[in-house]
């Protein structure tokens, strides 16, 4: 990137701007420049190294032997030392596997998908190879543009584009008051940060007290609970013997006026069913009479069986003597004819 404007000289010799500066965009159209200097982004021209500063036919061409600018070599190792404090500082935080336990030991193991054999022994194989000789092939030369358009040149006196002093202070400004800014902001967040973990421990403590102050208000509320249970049910345990011995006494006195008069009843009662009785006419009864009774009744039946026997004998004789009657009947009538 640098930097054309047009001007025109009056006749009087000085050099006055026809318009601003303006930055004109130089892209490369040759394949030698590297992808590394297309992508890089400079912040301020004066440190770019594709600006070209003076006459590019005069250019010095620095040998390849020459020496590096020790402000670079310096920059440079800064560099590296920083890059490997934040690998380091980074290798710290990073959660490391805990040690192993008593009688242990950590393997290491592969994990990657493909798994390859692990040796100490790196084989190796002596391999020769005849090329033909190649002379060296010389440095590239520089390239150096065809000249195409007019010469124009601006003369910028001292202090016109940059003045260090005047154009640092703000930036300087800035830089400042926003590293006090942070500044300010972490030491207010520390603070609060301090303010709210000791309302919680403060919070935390009350909290506590609060809470074993309603376990024991629990506690006694369960025990007075358990108190008045023991005492209603001794109470009611008292009220049930008591219920219970009032009932004993009035079906005693209730059973006593019942069998006052239930005993000559029950007496009565049996008399006249016969559980009380004389035992003479109780034998009489049982076993006499049925002796008695029995004895009547197989001379009734002799007696009637003795009359089925002559009623029998007698029909048979009228039957006999009738049969004779008719047959003598029979026989006269037969004579007479």
């Amino acid at each position: 990137m640098a930097f054309a404007s047009h001007s025109h000289r009056d006749p009087s010799g000085t050099y006055t701007f026809s318009s601003r500066p303006r930055a004109v965009e130089n892209r490369s159209k040759y394949s030698e420049t590297s992808t590394e200097e297309t992508k890089r982004h400079y912040g301020n021209i004066m440190y770019d190294r594709r600006v070209v500063r003076g006459n590019t036919y005069a250019k010095h061409i620095l040998p390849t032997t020459a020496q590096p600018d020790p402000a670079e070599i310096r920059r440079q190792q800064a560099n590296r030392r920083r890059a490997i404090a934040r690998k380091q500082s980074r290798e710290q935080f990073r959660p490391n596997t805990p040690e192993a336990l008593e009688g242990r030991k950590h393997t290491d193991v592969q994990t990657e998908l493909y798994l390859e054999e692990l040796s100490n022994i790196i084989a190796t194989t002596d391999i020769e190879c005849q090329t033909d000789p190649f002379l060296d092939r010389p440095a590239t030369p520089l390239f150096i543009p065809a000249k195409s358009g007019k010469d124009v040149e601006t003369q910028i006196e001292e202090g016109e584009l940059f003045d260090f002093d005047i154009e640092v202070q703000p930036v300087l400004e800035v830089l400042v008051g926003k590293t006090i800014e942070q500044s300010l902001l972490e030491v207010m967040e520390e603070e609060e940060l301090a303010c709210l973990k000791a309302q919680q421990r403060a919070f935390e403590e009350l909290r506590n007290n609060e809470l074993a102050e309603v376990q024991r208000l629990q506690e006694m509320e369960r025990r007075h609970n358990e108190e008045k249970e023991r005492r209603i049910a001794q109470q009611r345990e008292v009220l049930r013997k008591e219920k219970e011995i009032a009932e004993k006494i009035a079906a005693r006195a209730y059973t006593q006026q019942y069998l006052a008069g239930l005993l000559p009843a029950v007496f009565t009662s049996l008399r006249r069913h016969g559980y009380f009785y004389n035992p003479v006419e109780k034998d009489i009864e049982t076993n006499f009479f049925p002796w008695l009774m029995d004895e009547v009744n197989n001379r009734v039946e002799r007696r009637y069986t003795a009359r089925e026997i002559l009623d029998t004998m007698i029909y048979d004789v009228t039957q006999k003597r009738l049969e004779r009657f008719n047959e003598e009947e029979t026989q006269p009538e037969k004579s007479d004819s």
